[in-house]
């Protein structure tokens, strides 16, 4: 059944020409606003426009943002989870529409397209349940008929910075958890999807006025320049940066300079460790998801295998004969396994990252390349590649946001260790193992130096559950579960006298 692209977007509110910038229910641009044009990846066709902000429209949204944060942090904690609860309901309600829009935009499979939708819904539940837990420890005193204690405030105004691969999902992770925290939200999306931006603002938009709210607690604002915007302003006390390591060196060093807080999602190169004594075939399964879902372009992507000696040619045959299997098409045609890159640039990186290998002895057991004719016609296509290479060659120790899978071999656990973490990302991790002691090695102290270490599963998928994030060049920040949330929060020390005399901490004397 063909997909009515048309009639998604009239459900999600996408015009042939989106605002620029929008405080909830308020959309507005400048009358001499430049445009970006979104086209989709899937068969190269504009789906519309969006408008740029300027200077003037930032002003605009900061200062409605300011003016709701005062109302916003007054309002209890579960009184805000319930509002993300309507949130959720809502995602609900369009969750095949906005996945679908996720889906052309960005060019995932549609499963991926709704999954991502399913990961918003997931974590305004968890949001919902965390309203009611924002705890502070209590600390007993030293000195006598003293309380100590310690509670959590919340911060401001939060701008997330998000990438294309995720246009939607990792906007929820950071704006469900900074909302019950307490705080308002300003969301700069990538330029390459702002249409599932433009969507997910107008279905808060729709709770925020069922609930009588003020605008500001929601803001978007589309741009390029808008980054630079937030990452400068002193009212703007957090920036969540989701994308390359590169440019959020800069965001970080921006932040910091004016002493703001950030949180990093940034680079991968995430390896599984097959050992010999894995299951085959359920390696198989979660080495090439990994390394072709979302055509390669997820932070979590496998872009490394690192095999046992004794299994290496057995898997490497198995590896191949899967890869011969996989569909490469439409992905909103739901038996296709792979959808397109999100833009010819990003193939153009795909071919110089092939030739950059094999110039430096990488040798393809699996060949890729740029695939053309009228169901590719969108020139963003390629085939998913396998190469076998060293851990050292410049290819390998970078990141390439595309299907390229790298093969290396291995003798003992230390060497793999030390290989899985010779890289300068951190992200996340993987051995596939039946063996206790290899599997418990490879979790502790002594083993994987990422953010994300799994035993048994790949490098991707993670649950909203547990915090998301890396360490080393994938910058040290953790989003979505556990205690993610004490990031969009200040912590505040309390010290209660309830005695009729001041004695001082230390025992120091002081008598007037």
């Amino acid at each position: 059944m063909k997909t009515n692209i048309s009639s998604v977007l009239k459900n999600l509110g996408i015009q042939e020409l989106n605002p620029a910038y929008s405080t909830g229910n308020h959309w507005a641009a400048s009358s001499n606003a430049k445009t970006i044009d979104s086209y989709s990846p899937v068969d190269g066709k504009k789906i519309a426009s969006v408008q740029v902000a300027t200077a003037d429209d930032y002003e605009t949204v900061m200062k409605k943002a300011e003016e709701a944060f005062v109302f916003w942090r007054g309002l209890p904690a579960p009184k805000r989870g319930d509002i993300v609860r309507q949130f959720g309901d809502a995602l609900r309600e369009s969750k095949e529409d906005l996945g679908t829009l996720v889906s052309y935009e960005m060019g995932k499979s549609l499963q991926e397209g709704f999954g991502e939708v399913q990961e918003m819904i997931d974590i305004c539940d968890f949001a919902v349940g965390l309203s009611r837990q924002l705890y502070g420890l209590t600390m007993h005193s030293e000195r006598p008929n003293h309380r100590m204690y310690e509670q959590w405030h919340p911060m401001g105004i939060v701008g997330i910075i998000s990438a294309f691969n995720f246009p939607v999902a990792v906007w929820a992770w950071n704006t469900a958890l900074a909302w019950v925290c307490g705080n308002v939200c300003v969301w700069k999306p990538s330029s390459k999807t702002p249409l599932c931006a433009v969507a997910c603002q107008h279905i808060i938009a729709k709770v925020l006025k069922a609930n009588d709210l003020p605008e500001g607690i929601s803001s978007l604002l589309i741009g390029n320049a808008v980054g630079d915007m937030m990452n400068n302003d002193k009212r703007i006390p957090l920036v969540s940066f989701t994308g390359s390591t590169r440019i959020g060196r800069m965001v970080s060093t921006a932040v910091a300079g004016r002493f703001g807080r950030s949180i990093l999602e940034l680079g991968g190169n995430n390896a599984i460790i097959i050992s010999k004594d894995a299951d085959l075939d359920m390696s198989i399964i979660g080495a090439v998801f990994g390394a072709v879902g979302t055509a390669g372009q997820r932070c979590t992507s496998t872009r490394r295998l690192i095999i046992h000696e004794d299994i290496y040619e057995d898997f490497k045959n198995k590896l191949v004969k899967a890869y011969g299997q996989l569909r490469i098409g439409d992905p909103l045609d739901q038996h296709n396994h792979v959808g397109p890159l999100i833009d010819v640039y990003a193939a153009d990186m795909y071919t110089d990252a092939i030739e950059k290998g094999k110039k430096e002895g990488a040798r393809f057991v699996v060949e890729g390349g740029v695939l053309s004719g009228d169901q590719y016609s969108s020139g963003c296509y390629v085939k998913p590649c396998v190469a076998e290479v060293e851990n050292h060659f410049d290819i390998v120790q970078e990141e390439t946001f595309a299907p390229i899978l790298y093969l290396i071999k291995y003798k003992t656990l230390d060497e793999a260790i030390a290989l899985q973490n010779g890289v300068p990302q951190g992200l996340s991790s993987a051995i596939m193992t039946l063996n206790l002691r290899e599997a418990e090695q490879f979790l502790s102290a002594a083993g994987s130096d990422c953010g994300i270490a799994n035993v048994n599963i790949g490098t991707s998928g993670a649950e909203i559950g547990g915090a998301f994030g890396g360490e080393k060049e994938t910058g040290g920040g953790r989003e979505s579960g556990s205690d993610a949330w004490k990031g969009y929060m200040r912590r505040q020390t309390n010290t209660i006298n309830y005695a009729n005399t001041l004695p001082l901490a230390q025992g120091i004397k002081f008598d007037l």
